[in-house]
Parts: structure tokens; C-alpha cells; sequence
């Protein structure tokens, strides 16, 4: 039996997940709204890799026989004036949901449940990357964005993002945990 306060956060995080979906959605619309056509994309690749994050906590939860509660998800809050504002609104937000996940961790590990802290191993890793993704892109847009061409450029690659690779991964994820 998991840890009650490990239990209750992983739940809250759930609900935090699919509004990070949701404000990548925010984005996503903003971005088409500009005709930024691969900024878009990249923002609902990264609301389905959120969503799919949200599923992969209530699987786990459900694999330990925990009833997973889901709550109302709030209506993002954020307006944006510049392609530069949803960058930086991302960035952000991936601090702020790593410091979740870190919590989480914390809790685990007072707790000494280690099946959980293994588990979130793989979100620890997860959201360094997305910090680093994030990052990334605010740094290109400042050399590369403000120039039209490199906007376009950047655009063009945003565009061939696909969700496909992220799915495979997270299958094998599943797979390899819940074997």
C-alpha cells in the first residue's frame, strides 16, 4: 500500500498533467491564430505527450489498486502578445512541473516507497528534457526568430515534429514496467 500523501499527490498530478495538455492546446491555438503552422504542431505534440503523462500516472495508481479522482481542469489563464510570450509561458511551466514531480520524489522517499520513487524516475528524466526543449527553443527564437526568414525556418522544422516517436517510447515504457 503506497504512502496516503504519495497517493494524494500523485493524484493531484494527474489533474496537473492534463492541464499542462491543456494550455499546450492554449499555445497550440495561439500559434495558428499566427500561421506558425510548426509552432502549433509542436504545442499539440506536446499536449498529447502531457495527456499521455496523465495516463501513465492513473495506470500506475490503478496498478496499485488506488482509486484514481479526477477534478475539473482549469481553464488556462495565460495571454499572449508576441511568439515569444508562449515560449517563455512554457519554460516556466515546465519548472513549475518539475518542481511537482520533485515533491512527489520527496514524499516517496520519506515515505520509503521506493516502487513509486522508481517509477517517477523516468518523469524525473522526462522533465529535464522538456526544460531543456523549452529552453532551447526561447534561445533559437532570440537568434534565429526575429529575422522573417528564421522565423519561417524554425516554423518549417517545428512542422516535422511527430507525436509517433513519443508514442513508441512511452509504449516500451509501459511495457518494461508493467511486465
Amino acid at each position: 500500500m503506497l504512502d496516503k500523501k504519495v497517493i494524494e499527490l500523485l493524484n493531484d498530478q494527474i489533474n496537473k498533467e492534463f492541464y499542462s495538455a491543456y494550455l499546450y492546446l492554449d499555445i497550440a491555438n495561439y500559434y495558428d491564430d499566427l500561421n506558425l503552422d510548426g509552432y502549433s504542431n509542436y504545442y499539440m505534440v506536446q499536449a498529447q505527450e502531457e495527456r499521455d503523462h496523465a495516463l501513465l500516472l492513473m495506470k500506475y495508481m490503478q496498478n496499485n489498486g488506488l482509486k484514481v479522482t479526477l477534478e475539473a481542469i482549469g481553464k488556462p489563464d495565460k495571454t499572449f502578445s508576441s511568439v515569444l510570450d508562449p515560449l517563455t509561458v512554457a519554460s516556466e511551466h515546465e519548472r513549475y512541473v518539475t518542481a511537482l514531480i520533485n515533491a512527489i520524489y520527496h514524499e516517496a522517499h520519506e515515505a520509503k516507497d521506493y516502487r513509486t520513487m522508481k517509477f517517477l524516475d523516468w518523469f524525473v528524466d522526462e522533465q529535464m528534457e522538456e526544460e531543456d526543449s523549452a529552453d532551447t527553443m526561447i534561445s533559437r527564437y532570440k537568434l534565429f526568430g526575429q529575422d522573417p526568414k528564421g522565423l519561417y525556418l524554425l516554423d518549417q522544422e517545428y512542422l516535422l515534429l511527430i507525436f509517433f516517436l513519443q508514442f513508441l517510447y512511452i509504449q516500451l515504457f509501459l511495457h518494461l514496467i508493467f511486465l
